[in-house]
């Protein structure tokens, strides 16, 4: 192939993957992949005089899709150039200072506010329009809603969910295969909606990383050409800004090592640093490229590879149908950790890796974070792709979605596309059946036992069978046996989490069954616009939890298991001496049997118990309050005292 046609090729595989990745939510490569592919296009470019008006090396973005407004930016929001050497950021300074800060992995805003009030907010679009969101950004949960400053401001920002938040939104989605994949793609979604109340439900959080040069000559003077005084005055206003550090050439390098150290303690996504002047107007005079501008450039962490050998693909069905392969692979230490499974997504990227038994690969954490295969060092393609389901025996077949190729199991009994729904039901925050695991569920979903959520209380039918399974005996019997007994005292809020309705995870089954008093018939017969009403339930989780009892299948099942059970009332004390207090529990307890006996008692006090340290956070309970873990580091940053459990019982 010549280095025409490469490029054409390259234009198109690359224009693809950005598609998918910023318009359709979804990744059809990894990161080190598409920047290997975007640099080689950069050097045939060079090379060849050649460049195809569609390139992406010369495009900002793409069009936006969504039926928001549009908007022009009054001046192009170019993306920045990038390395992921430390010494050409070193290089790149020529002498100078400068502010290096985190480049956070969401959606870009841009804010403008006039007479100390949000007027308006705009996603950057591909660079040229966005998406007016000012209804929306108005939900972001730490914004301003007035600031001091009554002239006009324009900032930028990247508008995030923190891990902890997305853990949350995940764990209220019962089927697995509905869950968000990473905390960007869940905050594009939430950004872009139509209804800003969904995205008040998101915890969506700003971080400005630059100001927008305003009008008023008396404060551009006041910055005196500084970009970190833009930060002080940001923050003085309210806004929370990206975590920054002043650096010149002598410390740049063990900066970068000191943000480096810190990805793995961080709530919030990031994907590299950005370098920026400390000289705003030196850095304006250095004037632009086509694409990118030059007072500024980004960092991207040359993610640390290793090598070593693929075992097998281990073929894993889920509850949609999906069959995903997952690369198993002799171990390797990454980023200080032992790795050696990593998700191969899909057909159409194993194919392109040309993966085989035995083929030596290269391995990364993509972020830091997520193990991927960076590259086939062999390639010998030597790998067959199963034509019956590993779960159920049932004939696959291979879809095309959108030139992406996908193994699917179309047998609609597929015992795989249950059993996440049976272990949920099971789970301690459910039913709490102690001693059906995952693995033992699949066991009696292949003979036959249970096919509904109402067969576990009808296992006993099975005794004579189960005793003689391998693995069990009389005694693994008796004690399934009493441990689905003491089930059917239950909590009507954990009954209601473990039917796993779209959306309702443990805390908002709990607002539903306080709600209605804890009555399960006041429960099933609640509409949609009522449940709405209900503190903390939006709109969306309402229509879902409407829509399950819309369907007499799913009635008759709940009818049918709320015969068998016996509901107890959540315990609530006298005392609400909690109320209004928020806790985060880390570490091991000494007293407590687990942390979720202690979350209960909190909140039967009237306090909330959060995931992770913040602002709000009134006390965090670790025994080990010397200790120098993330959560200890973020409370004394930010004032919260750290107690024990002692100090807790005598509060």
């Amino acid at each position: 192939m010549n280095s025409i046609d490469r490029i054409k090729e390259l234009v198109q595989i690359l224009n693809e993957a950005s598609k998918a990745y910023y318009m359709e939510d979804h990744e059809i490569m990894s990161n080190l992949e598409y920047d290997a592919l975007y640099d080689e296009l950069c050097k045939l470019e060079e090379e060849t005089g050649t460049v195809l008006a569609n390139s992406p090396t010369q495009k900002v973005g793409y069009e936006v899709v969504s039926s928001l407004p549009k908007e022009a930016h009054p001046q192009p929001m170019l993306s920045l150039d990038k390395t992921k050497d430390p010494e050409a950021l070193r290089d790149w300074l020529n002498g100078k200072e400068g502010v290096l800060s985190w480049k956070m992995d969401g959606l870009t805003v841009v804010l403008t506010y006039e007479n100390g009030e949000l007027i308006k907010a705009v996603t950057r679009g591909n660079g040229e329009i966005g998406e007016v969101i000012t209804a929306n950004a108005k939900t972001f949960v730490n914004i301003p809603a007035k600031i001091s400053y009554k002239g006009k401001l324009s900032l930028r920002g990247e508008a995030i969910i923190t891990y902890s938040d997305f853990e949350k939104i995940n764990a209220g989605i019962a089927d697995i295969d509905a869950k968000y994949k990473n905390p960007r793609n869940l905050c594009s979604g939430s950004v872009r909606q139509l209804s800003s109340k969904i995205t008040a439900e998101r915890n969506v959080r700003f971080y400005a990383f630059s100001l927008v040069e305003p009008d008023d000559e008396e404060l551009v003077a006041s910055f005196d050409n500084s970009f970190i005084k833009r930060f002080e005055f940001l923050s003085g206003l309210g806004f929370e800004v990206v975590e920054y550090k002043k650096v010149t050439p002598g410390t740049i390098i063990d900066t970068i090592k000191w943000f480096s150290d810190k990805i793995e303690e961080n709530d919030f996504p990031s994907d590299g640093l950005v370098l920026s002047f400390e000289d705003v107007e030196y850095g304006r005079s250095l004037g632009r490229t086509a694409k990118f501008p030059r007072n500024a450039i980004a960092f991207k962490w040359k993610d640390e590879q290793a090598e070593t050998t693929l075992q097998m693909i281990e073929w894993s069905p889920s509850r949609t149908g999906l069959i995903n392969p997952v690369a198993v692979f002799d171990p390797v230490e990454l980023e200080g950790t032992t790795v050696s499974r990593a998700s191969v997504h899909n057909i159409s990227i194993m194919k392109e890796l040309c993966l085989g038994i035995g083929d030596r690969i290269t391995v990364y954490k993509a972020n830091m974070i997520i193990p991927q295969i960076a590259e086939n060092l062999t390639r010998s393609g030597k790998l067959e792709i199963p034509e019956t389901c590993p779960s159920c025996g049932g004939k696959t077949c291979i879809k095309n979605d959108n030139g992406t190729e996908t193994l699917v199991c179309e047998n609609p009994e597929c015992p795989a596309k249950n059993i996440k729904s049976f272990s949920l039901f099971v789970s301690r925050n459910a039913m709490n059946i102690d001693g059906l695991s995952e693995a033992t569920i699949e066991k009696f979903v292949d003979k036959g036992f249970i096919r509904n959520y109402t067969d576990f209380y009808k296992l006993s039918r099975f005794r004579d069978e189960i005793v003689t399974m391998e693995g069990f005996g009389e005694k693994s019997f008796t004690n399934i046996m009493d441990a689905i007994e003491a089930s059917k005292k239950v909590t009507v809020a954990a009954f209601i989490y473990a039917l796993g309705i779209p959306g309702v995870g443990v805390q908002n089954a709990k607002l539903i069954a306080k709600h209605f008093d804890e009555d399960p018939e006041k429960i099933k017969t609640s509409g949609a616009e009522e449940l709405s009403e209900v503190e903390g339930i939006g709109d969306v989780i309402a229509g879902d939890f409407a829509a399950y009892f819309s369907k007499p299948e799913n009635i008759a099942l709940y009818d049918e298991l709320a015969a068998i059970l016996s509901f107890e009332k959540s315990a609530v004390s006298e005392n609400q001496d909690l109320a209004g207090k928020t806790f985060v529990i880390t570490g091991s307890l000494n007293t407590y049997a687990n942390r979720d006996e202690l979350k209960a008692e909190i909140e039967a006090r009237g306090g909330k118990v959060a995931g992770s340290v913040s602002k709000n956070t009134s006390y965090l309970i670790n025994n080990d309050i010397t200790s120098n873990s993330g959560k200890n580091k973020k409370a004394r940053e930010l004032g919260i005292p750290v107690i024990s459990e002692e100090d807790y019982k005598s509060l």
